[in-house]
């Protein structure tokens, strides 16, 4: 694709319904038709999708826009609710543009807005600082960007990566050019699994803070992690993380709907399941394969029974103390990255998981089972067939 091309419209309405999954309902029955995706989300999520094409997307949103602009009511509503001022400046000449062609036809319609002051970063061209944070992976693991100017020219740069069991993993720090420096970011944010997302600089170091502290005893520091340790993780006292943030915000979804959805995450890997250490899962697991084969006294279904009690049981022990708090905190985390990218239901309901998590293992028994469930799948399956094969033969067996 060539620089200025766009994917059409159908195609990058799918891309919108891949990234701001709350309206992927909305967006994906339209199938690239501009009145029934208005009819489908209204205004107000119409701008929120608007929005997402002109940073990603910039040509197809142009198509879009312009369509929009032809709706007196709801699409020149959906129009207005564009925040242009927290666009890219590419994306904010398209929106001006389609704005401007109302004007000139005689339609009032509000300038885009200027950028917003409080709570945005500053753009890295003009400041050669930035702050980010991946989502959490499925292991635990979690990447952290900072970037400052750096006192001889250009920008000095710190990657870390921080694991939920093992604390910080690796560290590195760099020296490059502006144009470098655009270029990583770019591309960082742009990834389509687990893209980088700003935060701001103290509540990162308020999170990295607190992962450092709980880092193993009995595991080194990444080289050169040490030296920068005050730096990276100054914050003034009650800083609050980016999940905390999160709470704060939204509040959970205390309700049994949202837990429910909570373990619909996990179970469809959009949460977790950040699996305990090898040394609690492997005899586990060699359990659980073990009461799938049974003895032939035993019946399929009172296997299953018997493989259901061990995961109960595994997870109300491994699911507490330090490692319940380390869960509750990387499902805020979690909570976090929904709602910066447009998931608030979603959002609340990791906030719920959290505060479960961290009451106790009778009130998390629902959620820690979906992630040691989620954990153990390859286990699971396996045992599953082997009962599934006991169930084929009990049938063939005449009485």
């Amino acid at each position: 694709m060539t620089a200025g091309q766009g994917l059409g419209l159908p195609e990058a309405l799918e891309r919108a319904a891949s990234a701001l999954r709350e309206h992927a309902r909305a967006i994906r029955p339209a199938n690239g038709d501009p009145s029934r995706l208005l009819e489908g989300l209204g205004p107000e999520a119409g701008a929120l999708v608007l929005a997402w094409l002109l940073e990603h997307e910039p040509v197809d949103a142009e198509e879009l826009a312009a369509a929009w602009a032809e709706d007196e009511a709801a699409g020149r509503e959906a129009l207005r609710r564009v925040e242009g001022g927290a666009l890219p400046k590419g994306a904010q000449k398209i929106l001006r543009r389609v704005l401007h062609r109302l004007r000139s036809r005689g339609v009032e319609v509000p300038a885009p807005e200027p950028a917003p002051v409080v709570a945005k970063l500053p753009p890295i061209e003009d400041t050669l600082s930035a702050s980010l944070l991946s989502p959490i992976d499925p292991r635990g693991t979690r990447a952290v960007y900072l970037v400052e100017p750096h006192p001889s020219g250009g920008a000095r740069m710190f990657e870390l990566l921080v694991d939920a069991e093992r604390g910080a993993v690796a560290f590195e720090v760099y020296q490059a050019g502006r144009s470098q420096v655009r270029r990583f970011l770019r591309g960082i944010r742009g990834q389509e699994r687990f893209p980088a997302l700003p935060a701001p600089r103290a509540s990162i170091a308020a999170w990295l803070a607190r992962a450092l502290a709980a880092h193993p005893a009995d595991r080194p520091l990444p080289n050169g992690l040490a030296d920068w340790r005050a730096e990276l993780c100054a914050a003034p006292e009650g800083t609050a993380t980016p999940g905390e943030l999160a709470a704060a915000a939204l509040g959970a979804d205390a309700t049994p709907e949202g837990l429910r959805r909570a373990v619909e995450l996990v179970r469809g890997r959009e949460l977790g399941p950040w699996p305990p250490a090898a040394e609690l899962l492997e005899p586990l697991a060699q359990r659980l394969l073990e009461a799938g084969k049974g003895q032939i006294i035993a019946s399929a279904a009172a296997r299953r029974d018997q493989v259901a009690r061990a995961v109960d049981e595994a997870a109300a022990s491994i699911y507490l103390g330090p490692r319940a708090e380390r869960c509750a905190d990387l499902l805020r985390e979690s909570a976090w990255v929904f709602w910066q990218t447009g998931r608030e239901d979603d959002a609340r309901a990791a906030l719920a998981a959290a505060e479960v998590m961290a009451a106790g293992p009778a009130a998390a028994a629902e959620v820690s089972r979906a992630l040691l469930e989620a954990a153990l799948a390859p286990v699971l399956e396996r045992v599953e067939q082997d009962l599934a094969s006991e169930d084929d033969r009990s049938r063939l067996v005449k009485p």
